[in-house]
């Protein structure tokens, strides 16, 4: 779980529930969290750089498509910073900026 501190967590909605389909699970009104009913393990990576020269993302979130993803982030006006691009240890990945300034990774293993 990564806790991102805001005053604004509507653009948390906005990003991570409508742009990225994740479900509100909590909100307390001071904490809000955003995931998935999925079954995933615990992952936490330490690294010198993002592969393929970029810089560390932030956070990495798999999708089921990351091209019905990528055109939602188009749409919506955000910007991509890396990719779209196939990498050659197997994901399809793009890099966005999330409300707060984090670096995020959204990527589909192929």
């Amino acid at each position: 779980m990564a806790n991102i501190e805001t005053s604004d967590a509507e653009k948390a909605a906005f990003f991570y529930g409508e742009m990225l389909g994740l479900d509100l699970l909590m909100d307390h009104g001071w904490l809000r969290t955003y995931g998935s009913a999925e079954t995933m393990r615990v992952q936490v990576s330490f690294a010198s750089e993002g592969g393929s020269g970029t810089p560390v993302p932030d956070l990495s979130i798999e999708v089921d498509d990351v091209e019905a993803a990528l055109a939602r982030f188009k749409a919506a006006g955000i910007p991509v910073e890396y990719g779209p691009v196939s990498e050659p240890w197997g994901v399809r990945r793009f890099y966005v900026r999330d409300p707060f300034g984090k670096l995020v990774n959204i990527l589909q293993h192929e």
